[in-house]
Order: structure tokens, then sequence, then C-alpha cells
């Protein structure tokens, strides 16, 4: 990934560095062509191999990966200097069918539920600079990017979920996305990167859901409802250092020390109903009236400190000469944590003591939040050591405590199942379930209340990625959301629990 040190010029300029070993790389082809986690793993991701450029198998169009090819000579002009320039152009068209809440937009129908049709559209310039061509600084990297985020998300307006229907839901803004340095040193072993980040494209990360448009599959619920603003993820990020190591070809290291409240977001408790708001309704507003054009750089907050451990079996590349010459199937095995010095709400007492559920008041602010996970990324089959088609598996699960916050444990899983129709080698299909425990005081909070108690939250999708041009994706989206917000009331008709959402979504990305 860009954010990872991984970055290629377009293929058709014929300039490429070589990519170090993230983990998409080390598990082969068999990754989603175009990773979903959010625009900045997106532009990093088109699975280019030999059958993508001029002899594309999927589409007889022989232009290269960018819709606008070579910009009449421009961009292999940049690359001679070691630039590179790229816009991801992403937009999604979500309709729910069944449940959900009144819409936030005054289109509701006053009985609890609402559907219909919501947009939402992303447009990512990003520059990148290798300084060892441009300026003969040997191991560095410049990158800056910006975002134009239009439409209304789905999940503010109609569902009320733990964790938005789609990862690229965000309030309407045109704004300064990341901004940061990265050198490597020891011949690319250690790499250290400073500056404005997005931590959600290095840690906590399944490269095979990826594929997944489902905000969990990306930044999971854990530390997204759990944090304030979700923490350093898309589409915030905050002033950050990176550092990671890597002693051999199975094994990574990283540690990242980031403002853990990128939005500012104080989701103060006693202006609420809650001891803490979901962090995901608030995000969308936040982000806009805070911090408008993305260049607060706060770091007047808690610390977030992350590290995380990743082990790769039988690591392969991307390359099909290379990768038919590797014996066993791969995968990328992680464990990792977080600790949050900030202070957050506790759901069990306010600030004299008391219940809070019973007698009210502003609620104790206690120091300090951890996390702990783990992923499995694993190829579970594959005909042939080069074949095209190959059937993968993710698992990643999160814990941590539950008087400061709303989820407890959260896990979700998938099946991928690369190139299933022939001559499709960079589709994908994906079936993927996802589960979130609202916490142990949260529950106790909604019982001392008098409120619908609230349990877990379980989600499904089921998805095709389709190339359908070398710089086009397409990808019709189905999910049903089980007891969304864990079965929690409806704001229209308190005593009732929000229903059951049917939501369908087409998601087009598009490489300019």
């Amino acid at each position: 990934m860009l954010v990872a040190g991984f970055f290629a010029f377009a293929p058709d300029t014929g300039y490429t560095q070589t990519p170090l070993m993230d983990g998409q790389a080390m598990l082969g082809r068999s990754v989603p062509f175009l990773a979903q986690i959010d625009p900045a793993t997106a532009r990093n991701s088109w699975q280019v191999d030999t059958l993508t450029n001029s002899q594309n198998r999927d589409t007889p169009y022989g232009g290269g990966s960018n819709l606008l090819g070579t910009v009449g000579g421009l961009r292999p002009w940049l690359g001679r200097y070691g630039i590179a320039l790229n816009i991801q152009d992403t937009n999604e068209l979500w309709g729910n069918i069944t449940g959900g809440i009144a819409s936030s937009s005054g289109n509701g129908n006053g009985r609890g539920s609402d559907t219909g049709p919501a947009y939402i559209g992303v447009t990512m310039p990003t520059l990148t600079a290798d300084l060892e061509k441009l300026m003969g600084l040997k191991g560095g990297t410049f990158n800056i990017s910006a975002l134009q985020i239009r439409g209304r998300p789905i999940t503010q307006d109609r569902l009320a979920d733990f964790n938005p229907i789609s990862g690229f839901e965000a309030g309407r803004s045109t704004r300064l996305f990341e901004l940061w340095y990265q050198q490597s040193f020891l011949r690319g072993a250690l790499d250290i990167k400073l500056g404005q980040q997005d931590l959600d494209t290095e840690f906590l990360i399944s490269d095979y859901a990826a594929l997944y448009l489902n905000a969990n599959f990306g930044w999971p619920m854990g530390p997204s409802v759990n944090l304030y603003g979700g923490g350093p993820s898309w589409p915030l990020a905050s002033p950050a250092i990176r550092l990671r190591y890597r002693p051999k070809g199975n094994y990574t290291v990283m540690f990242a020390a980031a403002d853990d409240n990128p939005s500012e977001t104080d989701n103060n408790p006693s202006n609420s109903s809650s001891p803490r708001p979901n962090a995901n309704q608030s995000i969308a507003i936040s982000q806009t009236v805070i911090d408008n054009n993305g260049t607060r750089f706060s770091m007047g907050t808690g610390a977030l400190l992350i590290t995380e451990l990743q082990y790769a079996l039988n690591p392969q590349s991307g390359d099909r000469g290379l990768t038919s010459r590797q014996s066993g199937l791969p995968g990328i095995y992680k464990l990792g944590g977080y600790y949050d010095t900030g202070r957050f709400p506790d759901y069990r007492y306010n600030t004299q003591g008391q219940s809070l559920g019973t007698d009210g008041g502003t609620p104790r602010q206690d120091r300090g939040n951890w996390l702990i996970y783990g992923i499995i990324d694993q190829l579970i089959w594959r005909p042939a050591p080069d074949a095209s088609r190959s059937l993968g598996i993710f698992v990643r699960a999160t814990g941590n405590r539950g008087d400061r916050n709303a989820i407890s444990f959260a896990i979700d899983a998938g099946l991928n199942l690369k190139a299933p129709f022939p001559n499709r080698v960079n589709d994908t299909l994906g079936f993927g379930w996802g589960m979130g425990r609202a916490t142990s005081g949260l529950r106790a909070y909604d019982r001392m209340r008098g409120t619908i108690v609230q349990g877990n939250e379980n989600h499904l999708e089921l998805t095709y990625q389709a190339q359908v041009m070398p710089w086009m994706v397409v990808q019709p989206d189905f999910q049903y959301v089980l007891h969304p917000m864990g079965g929690a009331g409806d704001p229209s008709h308190p005593a009732r629990a929000i229903g059951n959402e049917a939501v369908f979504g087409l998601h087009t990305n598009v490489n300019f």
C-alpha cells in the first residue's frame, strides 16, 4: 500500500518503483483487485499483473489502468522525476428496502422507518514523490492527498447501525487528507513515517476483508465506535509517527503514536441522553464543523499508541512467474493492540459516584482505554500454483473493557472466491459476516434507565467485484443487518427496536 511504503506509477507510463513486500503482495494475486477499505487504500490496490495491462483478458481495452492514460505524456514526464499523480473517483448508490429509522433529512414517514435511495461520492487526488529520483535523497517518499466528499450517508440518515453500511460514508467537505514524509533505512528493512496519517490503511486491517463495502470490514467496530470520532481513520487523519521494521521476510513489526481524536469532538455526555453517543453518528458533522479544510492538525487530546506483529506464511509475490515457483498456500497472521491515554465517560457512575443509569448526571471520566486484536488472512484453495482462481478466508476479532466502551467484542469473517468465472481473472465474489456485542456497561446502563437493553448487532454481506475496464471497477452489493445497534429502541418509537435492514448498493471506482 502507498501508506505502507508501496506505490506504483501508472503502468502505461513505463516508470515503476519496485514495491516492498506488503500484506497484499505476500498473499499473491488472491487479494481483491481493488481494496475497498477507503480511498487511501483503494488508490494503491490496482492489482495490475502481466494480464491486466495491454493483454487484459477481461476486456479488449489496451490503454492501461488509467482512464486518461499518459495525459498527453505528462505522466511519463513526471515519472522521470519520481512524481506520481493519481486521481481516484468513487461513487456509491444505496437503498434500504426494509428496517431503519425515520430519515434525519426530513423525508421520514413518521412511523420509525424510511426507505429510498442515497448517494455518496468521493474524489481523491494524490501526489507521491520518490525523493531519490527527484533530489537524490535515497529512501525518501513524500505524499499528499485531498478529499472532495459529496452526497449524504445512508447510515446517518436512515439506518442507525453501530458501523456505517459503507466505509466511504462521510460528511460533505473538500479537505486535506494525508500529508506525510517517509524515510527508509537498512536497505528498506526499517522505515519511519511522520506527518498527518490515516492509520486504518496499515493497522488492524485484513487484506481479504478489503473486498467488502461495510465499514466494519475495514476499520472494525471496536475502534470505530469506541474511540472519539472513530480515531485516526477514514475520513480523518491526525498527526502521527509510524515505525515499521522487517527483520526477516516473514516478520513485520509496526508501531505508531498518533493524536487519538482527529475530529476533536468531545461527545460530552452531559449534553446527551447517552453517556457516549455512537462516534459514527457525530463524525460526519464534526469533520466539517470543527475542521472544514483538514488543516487543524490537532495534538491537544490524548495519544493513541498502537502496535502490530505480522507473520507471513509461505509469502508470495503478485508476479505470475514468482508465484508459480512458490510452494504452499500463503497466509498473513497478525496480533496487535492499542492504548489510548485520553479520558472516556463511564457507563456505570456519575461524578458523584452514583449510578449513572438510575440517578443520571455527568458520567465519571475514566483515564485510558485499550483494545487487543487478532487477524487471519489465509488462502485455503488454489487448483494450481499459477492459477487465477483461488479461495481465501479471513477472520478478525477484537476485545476490550466494558465500563467505558459501547462495543466490548467484535468479530468478522468471510470467504473470497477470486476469478469465479472463466476469463474473469480479476473479479472476486465474497460472502462476509460480522458481529459486534454491546458492553456490559452499556447493557447495565440501558437496564437501569428502563430502556431496551442492547445486545449483538450482526451484519451479512454478499458482494461481487467486477473489473469492467482496466481503470474501472463495478461492485453490486447486498447487506442484511440484524438487530441494528444491538436492538436499540427506534427514536420514533423508543419501546420498539429498530427493524432489521435489507440494503442494496452499487459501487464504482474509476482510476483517472
